[in-house]
């Protein structure tokens, strides 16, 4: 084994900044594992996992020893490569959040999944960020390196887009027969449309910058595309409800100050516009309202069980994989350098909405 691990930092003052740090790997403790990191996906939700961090608390996932400095969580896959924990063996390779670095050790108990992350710092953290699926018991697991890199790009973002429209839906979408979503190219945004698109009599509007208008327009899963600065365009004659990927506030403004009591539903999920100026009190219409997904987990599992949630999640998201062959190509990134670079792009939003990163900080 490498007697060194090589790990991305991020300068929490300026997070368009990043570093490698080499640290030594210590002998593992009991009631520890250490996994090697195959690969993650370095997309814009990565990008607001870092920028919300404080907030919400990304930070705390994976800590180092500088507190000025962050390590980001990003979703993919990892191989157990030591193991001091009863149940957890090594060569289980297990989907979870990692940090974007070449190995890293959890404080873990078996479960029937896989394994869960018990470390003191990850105690206040929602279950689902804590839990790490063997493939050999994931039901929502795909084989193949292609469909991998699709799960690792995809899977915890269109499980996010499902809840939001699932949540919309349980409330009847608030009475209205419209769905504005802002920053309607980003992945979640796609995966919320892609469902709520299959609903009868509902319609889909995306609103996108002029660069990716022609992406949203014909990637088939939005009835109308119009450019950000076109809110002015759509009817008010109708209620609608907004879901917003962008937290812009600027934006947000122009929605609730366009439709005013006709907008019925107001749903902050992301922060893809993380340079633009956050909202600001006192918007007309309903007062905007964080979707935060792992309580809508909590509440589908306690209504259809554990089983029956994965069995709706699986065949969705499977389908939602397979569908985007057609429009999402993968670039795979390797090494320190070369992933460093790739953040930089993420972080400035140069990433064209057809191309999704797959990062490992292993040289090929």
């Amino acid at each position: 084994m490498n007697p060194t691990n090589l790990v991305l930092e991020l300068d929490r003052r300026s997070l368009g900044t990043g570093r490698l740090v080499e640290e030594p790997l210590p002998p593992l403790p009991a009631g520890q594992v250490r996994l090697r990191i195959e690969r993650v996906a370095l997309t814009a939700n990565t990008v607001t996992y870092a920028v919300t961090g404080d907030v919400l608390g990304y930070w705390g996932f994976f800590p180092g020893a500088n507190p000025g400095w962050g390590r980001v969580p990003a979703m993919g896959w990892a191989t157990v490569v030591e193991s001091r924990v009863d149940g957890v063996e090594p060569g289980q390779r297990c989907y979870g959040w990692y940090p974007l670095a070449r190995y890293v050790d959890f404080t873990a108990t078996a479960t029937a999944e896989g394994f869960r992350d018990d470390g003191a710092h990850r105690q206040a953290h929602a279950p689902v960020y804590r839990a790490y699926s063997d493939t050999r018991r994931d039901p929502l697991y795909q084989p193949g390196e292609d469909a991998e890199d699709r799960h690792a790009l995809l899977r915890g973002l269109y499980v996010t887009g499902w809840l939001a429209d699932d949540f919309l839906h349980g409330n009847g979408y608030y009475g209205a027969r419209r769905a504005l979503v802002l920053s309607a190219s980003s992945k979640t945004a796609l995966g919320y449309a892609h469902c709520a698109s299959q609903r009868d009599g509902l319609e889909i509007v995306g609103l996108t910058s002029p660069r990716n208008h022609a992406f949203v327009e014909h990637v088939g899963c939005y009835d109308e595309a119009l450019a950000y600065d076109e809110v002015s365009r759509i009817p008010r004659d109708a209620p609608i409800v907004s879901i917003d990927m962008s937290g812009s506030g600027p934006l947000l403004a122009a929605v609730h100050g366009h439709f005013g009591d006709s907008l019925k539903h107001s749903m902050a999920i992301g922060r893809s516009h993380h340079d633009s100026p956050p909202r600001a009190d006192g918007l007309p219409g309903p007062k905007p309202e964080f979707f935060f997904a792992p309580t809508q987990v909590k509440r589908r599992v306690q209504e259809w069980g554990l089983a029956g949630y994965q069995a709706r999640i699986g065949t969705a998201l499977h389908g939602f994989v397979d569908w985007s062959r057609a429009w999402l190509t993968v670039q795979r990134v390797a090494g320190g350098e070369a992933a460093v670079a790739a953040w930089g792009e993420a972080h400035a939003g140069r990433t064209a909405p057809d191309r999704g990163c797959i990062v490992t900080l292993w040289e090929r």
